[in-house]
């Protein structure tokens, strides 16, 4: 494959397009800088060094998906993942609760607006919650050594943490929304990238200083640029990867004229769900460190001992982190896979797959297929979420190095290539990627 440049000159001949890509970086750049807006009565210069010896454990990561709002005490602390969780939680009542269950599959659009507008409600109340942790921790010495993190404490303090921060995430949610409806790709997935991205040339100055004052070995910055360059195209490869299924349609005769008679074949993403798998895990991983804000950070009681075991710096919570990973990736591709919708579709149109009768068994044999090849996509999101962390831990790097950041970065970053190059081709314009003439196997 190769890309084409000339698709990028493509992008701003058409209004719509050029239109939609304006619209997203302008609400990306309204959301960077809200994280600069400081929530009041927070010693944040105190708050930042605390996180900077924090960075590779869970606080780490959570500042890392909130964009470093959370290591500023910033009004967008809380970031996008109280949405995420909330939808998360929603979805997968959808099958339990017989009233949410109808209004996803029988009132149709107005249905899925209902479920949306529940979704948010769910974010509010998240928010509320883990802002009353964080005012809670703040307000601790004994959790940052002694450090005064807020200087005047109590519930005004409390009151306004709160407010701030719940408004910061209920805007960054209405900024999501607006990418998705306005602009292109998916807003939530984007301004998860776009946090992660604004991060990285900071880590890059830091880690060449390391290596200008020898610091840090030439040798391990050359094995680290390798590692990386190595997980990008395995992400690539896996997000890329297909398992084509054959498909013939008759011949039908109207008139004078003879329809059907091709082959062709339907392409089954061996990573059906993208990275949403990691951010529903890294949402869930969340829910413990929330909860023990409420119980103050006494490392002798049993319930801080029980979460220091699930944490991501022992290998039961990497443990507990991979099985999320993998479980997610199984749920979110049989949200998004419909193989009896497939099948009926197929049938509808005078087409089956050779060997298989259409209809059920053709719908039993795509869901078979489909729950094969989502495991092996599943075990290499763990793997590659899991590696670099361990890597990290044992090599000592200055900054955090995940995969699930590289993860993100090139599945969003696919996901949007993706839209523009539908757009460009929907009018008739070449798209970013030249593919040249390899044959896919079955």
């Amino acid at each position: 494959m190769a890309v084409n440049l000339g698709g990028l000159r493509d992008i701003f001949k058409i209004p719509e397009l050029s239109r939609r890509i304006f619209i997203t970086l302008g609400f990306l750049a309204l959301y960077r800088v809200g994280i600069y807006v400081p929530t009041p009565g927070i010693n944040s210069a105190a708050l930042a060094e605390f996180f900077t010896k924090m960075q590779s454990t869970l606080f780490g990561m959570w500042d890392l998906f909130a964009g470093g709002a959370l290591s500023q005490a910033s009004v967008f602390a809380l970031g996008i993942m109280p949405y995420v969780t909330a939808s998360i939680i929603i979805q997968m009542l959808v099958p339990v609760v017989p009233y949410l269950e109808k209004l996803s599959k029988d009132e149709g659009e107005e249905g899925r607006r209902k479920i949306v507008q529940y979704t948010r409600y769910g974010t509010i109340f998240i928010s509320i919650i883990q802002a009353i942790g964080i005012a809670r921790v703040l307000e601790s010495p004994g959790a940052f050594g002694g450090i005064v993190m807020v200087n005047s404490p109590g519930w005004y303090f409390r009151l306004m943490t709160v407010i701030t921060m719940t408004a910061g995430t209920t805007f960054i949610m209405w900024i999501g929304e607006q990418i998705s409806e306005k602009g292109i790709g998916n807003g939530i997935s984007l301004i998860i990238f776009a946090g992660i991205v604004a991060r990285s040339p900071r880590d890059v100055v830091r880690t060449l200083d390391l290596v200008r004052n020898r610091q840090m070995n030439l040798f391990l910055l050359i094995f680290i640029i390798i590692f990386v360059i190595a997980i990008v195209a395995g992400v690539v490869l896996i997000t890329q990867a297909q398992r084509r299924i054959p498909v013939q349609y008759a011949k039908r005769v109207i008139g004078r004229r003879v329809y059907g008679g091709q082959s062709t074949y339907i392409p089954l993403r061996v990573n059906q769900a993208g990275v949403i798998p990691i951010i529903f895990a890294v949402s869930i991983m969340q829910f413990p460190q929330t909860i023990s804000m409420f119980f103050g950070h006494n490392t002798e009681s049993k319930f801080f001992q029980i979460l220091s075991f699930i944490s991501l710096s022992k290998p039961l919570g990497m443990f507990i982190y991979a099985v999320l990973i993998i479980f997610f990736t199984y749920f979110y591709t049989a949200m998004t896979f419909n193989p009896t919708e497939m099948a009926e579709n197929i049938k509808k149109y005078g087409g089956f797959v050779p060997g298989m009768k259409p209809g059920r068994t053709t719908a039993d044999y795509f869901e078979k297929i489909m729950s094969r090849i989502a495991l092996p996509g599943g075990i290499f999101l763990a793997v590659i979420a899991l590696l670099p962390m361990i890597l990290e831990r044992k090599l000592n790097l200055p900054f955090y190095f995940g995969g699930t950041s590289l993860l993100i970065v090139v599945g969003v970053a696919l996901d949007t290539m993706g839209q523009l190059e539908s757009h460009l081709l929907m009018r008739q314009y070449s798209g970013f990627i030249q593919k040249g003439k390899t044959k896919g196997r079955y």
